[in-house]
């Protein structure tokens, strides 16, 4: 028997869980480019992003917990578009969910809350950033109604 998983606002009580979900995050993304290589201090790295977005106004950090344990977080900030319309944009920066935990709805209720709370935040639109190679999150994002709408190419420098 399945529990049914809760989706709540993050504390810090979730912060070490978090991380690690991040960190793992991460190294999930090196696999689809080198140049999403992570860096030595990834875990220290993680922390203080995380610690931060916890306390900014702007950022939505949101964990799913099933059993007592979290299995998935997802972060997002609200920023300003300075050309366009609306100004308010809600941008998907982070979401990982534990791979036994995948395929049973749960990404989509995690981002449908991530929509309403984003909403009431003041955000006119919805994004998400994730590595242009990740098929499966674009096909994830495309079946939740979400389209492309900026490209971003990169050449690595050589020294």
């Amino acid at each position: 028997m399945s529990l049914k998983p809760l989706i709540r606002k993050a504390n810090e009580q979730d912060l070490n869980a978090i991380v690690n979900l991040l960190v793992r995050n991460k190294r999930l993304n090196e696999e689809f480019d080198p140049m999403l290589t992570v860096t030595d201090q990834i875990e220290e790295v993680a922390r203080e992003y995380v610690s931060e977005a916890l306390k900014d106004r702007n950022s939505l950090v949101l964990v799913c917990e099933e059993g007592g344990k979290v299995v998935g977080f997802l972060k997002a900030d609200v920023i300003d578009r300075l050309f366009y319309e609306p100004r308010k944009e809600g941008v998907i920066r982070e979401f990982y969910l534990l791979p036994e935990f995948r395929r049973r709805g749960i990404g989509r209720i995690m981002v449908e809350r991530a929509y309403e709370e984003l909403r009431s935040m003041g955000a006119g639109i919805i994004t998400a950033e994730f590595p242009s190679q990740h098929k499966i999150a674009v096909s994830f994002y495309e079946n939740l109604g979400f389209r492309p709408i900026i490209s971003k190419y990169a050449k690595e420098v050589t020294r």
